[in-house]
């Protein structure tokens, strides 16, 4: 049972990759098929060879993918590390300035 805890799981998955690379876009997006919600400290693989598209274009390729969950200690771990990391956004400083 301890290790439960402590054991991430793997399944592959089709994705579609969208790439666009122009003048008003440069991007690439994954979309894994079917109804797969992707929670804290998950990871995805996506495989193949590297894409690499004309520039003005923009192009659609059907993959697989892995999907690794992450164990309930990892999520747990990802969502206090991302607390402190939206923490520093927040850092305000209320000084009064220099008194000469």
């Amino acid at each position: 049972m301890a290790l439960a805890f402590l054991t991430a799981t793997s399944f592959e998955t089709p994705c579609t990759i969208t790439v666009e690379q122009s003048s008003e876009h440069f991007h690439a997006h994954v979309e894994l098929d079917g109804e797969i919600t992707m929670e804290p400290g998950d990871k995805v693989r996506v495989h193949g060879a590297p894409i690499q598209i004309p520039f003005g274009t923009r192009q659609v390729f059907e993959r697989r993918a892995t999907v690794t969950r992450a164990s309930p200690l990892a999520r747990a771990m990802t969502k206090v590390a991302a607390y402190f990391d939206l923490a520093e956004l927040y850092e305000v400083s209320f000084n009064a300035g220099r008194i000469k």
